[in-house]
């Protein structure tokens, strides 16, 4: 056995096990945390195949940004957890009805895609793979999103933001005792609105109202 078949089992063994922790641990804080184990793995699993440049962004991305972002999100959230366990009994079977659909939807994507002469056919069209020693996975990546799926990436990223966009106007609350600037009104604004013109008055006596 080699170092790399040994180094597989140990990111798989731990992934599999962590992603089984993330899904019956008990405090949410936990299942973030063992989310960010399942994710180093990951990248140790795509590092062993050859796809750094998919290992890094599982890394960057994930890991350093929506992970942590989970865990402050859960961490400030005030969350009644005995609750949210109420219903857990109730809908295990349909959660485990999903999941087998998941997991016979991904089983049959990788058995019918099959190598044919060095070309990978996908929906019936044929892809050539390119060569590791000739074309880095960044660059095979990019050319791939940049040429053949370029609508399509194009697409994704308008639905991103267009659920960005929703998802601040549903937060948006309008607070009716705070105060707004007016950039109209400043701009606007003359002189005599805001200065005010005093009568001089002898050098000692100062100003005395009424």
């Amino acid at each position: 056995m080699t170092i790399q078949e040994i180094a597989f089992y140990i990111f798989s063994s731990v992934a599999i096990i962590a992603s089984l922790m993330v899904v019956s641990a008990r405090n949410p804080v936990h299942s973030v945390l063992f989310l960010i184990v399942v994710f180093f793995n990951a990248a140790g699993l795509f590092l062993l195949a050859g796809a750094e440049f998919l290992a890094l962004i599982l890394l960057i991305v994930y890991v350093g940004a929506v992970a942590v972002l989970f865990l402050f999100v859960v961490m400030m959230m005030d969350i009644n957890f005995a609750t949210i366990r109420q219903g857990f009994v109730r809908y295990f079977p349909f959660a485990g009805l999903v999941g087998l659909i998941l997991l016979a939807e991904i089983i049959f994507a990788i058995t019918s895609i099959p190598d044919v002469g060095g070309r990978a056919t996908l929906g019936g069209v044929a892809h050539p793979i390119p060569d590791p020693q000739q074309v880095s996975n960044a660059h095979a990546l990019g050319r791939i999103l940049y040429t053949d799926y370029f609508y399509v990436f194009q697409l994704a990223g308008i639905v991103l933001l267009v659920a960005m966009i929703g998802a601040i106007v549903l937060t948006l609350r309008e607070r009716p005792g705070s105060k707004h600037q007016n950039i109209g009104r400043q701009s606007y604004r003359s002189s005599s609105d805001t200065l005010q013109l005093i009568q001089d008055k002898p050098s000692g006596q100062g100003v005395h109202n009424g």
